[in-house]
């Protein structure tokens, strides 16, 4: 069971690559986003809920078998939190490259109230919900420019 929870929480062994593992898992969710995408709102709001409960759970299992909070191997918040940012917005590449862009800037850079979460929510739980708010952030962002017709959605 811990060895399924470690494969998940590192997106396969995506999260071992040895630079920006954050951003190897973030393309690793590339595949996934597409075929939610293609697959329409009701699939996938359906699979989401309980992707984001695997997430945290091998999340909270992969800290304790890697001994280190929120270790960079784990990767599975950046898998969630993209498919996140890019949920139900039409599977088109700009639309998936702009998603990819500006969820590891808001992943990265962590402005408020990522930061503030990140250090006040520990476990598998405080391991995903910082990349969550950034896909929300993104998705957000995504949102805007359509609503101005900067993009087609």
């Amino acid at each position: 069971m811990k060895r399924g929870a470690l494969l998940l929480a590192t997106w396969g062994g995506m999260g071992y690559f040895p630079l920006a593992p954050g951003t190897w898992g973030t393309l690793g969710a590339v595949p996934l986003a597409l075929l939610l995408g293609y697959q329409g709102k009701t699939f996938t709001f359906l699979f989401l809920p309980p992707f984001f409960f695997l997430s945290v759970w091998s999340a909270g299992v992969a800290e304790g078998k890697l001994g280190a909070e929120d270790h960079p191997a784990i990767v599975i918040d950046e898998v969630i939190g993209f498919l996140l940012a890019t949920a139900l917005l039409p599977p088109r590449l700009p639309i998936l490259i702009l998603s990819f862009l500006l969820f590891r800037l808001f992943d990265i850079l962590k402005p408020f109230p990522i930061r503030w979460i990140e250090g006040r929510v520990s476990g598998g739980l405080g391991v995903v919900l910082d990349d969550l708010i950034a896909g929300l952030l993104s998705q957000g962002v995504i949102r805007g420019l359509c609503l101005a017709k900067f993009l087609t959605c």
